[in-house]
C-alpha cells in the first residue's frame, strides 16, 4: 500500500459523505461522527507520516454539509486542513457563488482565507481540557439526538406530506431517487429526502434533534457551559449557525397545510406534533444559548433576505398544495403533473440551499 501511495505522489485522499450520514442519524449526530472521525484519521495518518487530505462531498443543502463555506471550514478540526482541503460544490450553489465574476472571487478568497486561518492555528480553540469536556458533552448530545431522530412512523408521514414520488419524476441528478423500489427512509437517496422536506418548508434535516440535546446537556451541565461551548468550540459555533439558518428558512404554518393530507389521523396528529415541538425547543435553545431575541439577529442581512423573500414563495406552496391534492385524488396526470413539478422548481430557486 506504501508502494501504492508513492506510485500517486505520496499522499492519501478520503472523502467525507455528508448526505447519507445525515439522514441515517440526524444533524447534531452525523456532524459529530463526521467531525470525530477526521481527528481519529488525521491522528492515524500523522503517526505514520503520510500526507492526508480530506475530500468533503459537500451538497447544497444544510443537511447535506451546505452552509457558508468558509464556516465549514473553520469548524474542521484544525489538524486535518494542513494547508489543503478539497470540496465539491453541487447544484443551485455553482449559479449562485460562481455565476457572477465578483461573487465568485469573494467566494474563493473566504475559501483560502479559511484555509489559511485554520493550518496557522489563527483561529482560537478551546484548551484541552475545556476541549475534552466539550466533546464528551458533544457524543451524548449526538446520542441522544439520534435516538430523537428516529421513529417507525415517520415513513408513512413523510411520503404523504412531501411530494417525494412526484419529485422522484423529476429524475434530479444522474442517479434514480431510490436504490431499490423499497419504500423505506434507508433505500431514499439523500438528494430528494432533503429537497422534499424543503418543499414543505420544513427543512426537517438541518435542525431536527438538536434541540433536545441542547435542552438536555443545559440540564446536566447548565447554560453557562453551552454557552461557552459556542464562544470558544468553532466545530459546535458551526453546528449552531447552520442550524439557525435552516430554522429561520422554515415555516410550518404552511407546512401544516402540507401536512393536512396524512392518513391516518393519528400518525399525522403525533408526528407533526412532535416536529412542531422539537421546532420551538431548538429555536428557543439557540436563541438561549446565543442570546439573541430572534433568529438570524446577528446577521440582519440574511435575516432580511428571507423575511422579504417568503412571502413571494407561499403563492407557490398554496398552488402546490392544491394541485398535489387534485392529483392524489385520482385527477388527470397528465394536467397536474406539470404544474406540480413548476412549483417544486420554483420554491427550490426561491428556498436555495435545497438539494
Amino acid at each position: 500500500y506504501q508502494r501504492a501511495l508513492m506510485s500517486d505522489g505520496g499522499g492519501q485522499e478520503i472523502m467525507i459523505g455528508y448526505s447519507d450520514s445525515n439522514k441515517d442519524v440526524g444533524y447534531l449526530g452525523s456532524g459529530w461522527a463526521l467531525y470525530d472521525a477526521q481527528v481519529r484519521l488525521a491522528r492515524l495518518f500523522r503517526d505514520r507520516g503520510v500526507p492526508l487530505t480530506f475530500f468533503h462531498g459537500r451538497g447544497g443543502s444544510i443537511g447535506r454539509g451546505g452552509g457558508p463555506t468558509n464556516v465549514a471550514i473553520l469548524s474542521q478540526p484544525p489538524h486535518p486542513v494542513d494547508g489543503r482541503i478539497k470540496l465539491t460544490e453541487q447544484g443551485e450553489v455553482l449559479s449562485a457563488r460562481y455565476s457572477t465574476a465578483e461573487i465568485a472571487h469573494r467566494e474563493l478568497e473566504l475559501v483560502a482565507g479559511a484555509t489559511l486561518v485554520s493550518t496557522v492555528g489563527a483561529l482560537a480553540q478551546p484548551a484541552p481540557n475545556d476541549l475534552a469536556r466539550f466533546e464528551a458533552a458533544m457524543q451524548d448530545m449526538a446520542d441522544w439526538s439520534s435516538t430523537v431522530y428516529r421513529d417507525p412512523d415517520f415513513v408513512t408521514f413523510f411520503h404523504q406530506a412531501t411530494p417525494i414520488t412526484e419529485i422522484a419524476s423529476l429524475q434530479l441528478g444522474s442517479r434514480p431517487a431510490r436504490r431499490t423500489s423499497s419504500t423505506r427512509i434507508e433505500d431514499l437517496r439523500a438528494i430528494p429526502w432533503v429537497f422534499s422536506w424543503t418543499q414543505i418548508r420544513v427543512i426537517l434535516p438541518g435542525w431536527y434533534g438538536a434541540g433536545s440535546a441542547l435542552e438536555r446537556t443545559e440540564q446536566e451541565h447548565g447554560l453557562d457551559f453551552l454557552q461557552a461551548m459556542e464562544r470558544s468550540w468553532p466545530f459546535f459555533t458551526g453546528l449552531l449557525i447552520n442550524a439557525e439558518m435552516a430554522l429561520a428558512k422554515a415555516y410550518l404554518r404552511i407546512a401544516e397545510r402540507y401536512v393536512a393530507n396524512v392518513e391516518p389521523a393519528e400518525v399525522r396528529d403525533r408526528i407533526w406534533g412532535l416536529i412542531v415541538a422539537e421546532f420551538e425547543r431548538t429555536t428557543a435553545m439557540i436563541l438561549r444559548i446565543t442570546g439573541q431575541q430572534k433568529l438570524l439577529d446577528r446577521d440582519p442581512v440574511l435575516q432580511r433576505s428571507i423575511e422579504r423573500r417568503n412571502p413571494y414563495v407561499d403563492p407557490l406552496s398554496f398552488i402546490q398544495i392544491d394541485v398535489l391534492r387534485q392529483l392524489r385524488q385520482g385527477g388527470d396526470p397528465g394536467t397536474l403533473l406539470r404544474p406540480v413539478l413548476l412549483a417544486i422548481n420554483g420554491i427550490a430557486n426561491a428556498m436555495k440551499n435545497t438539494g
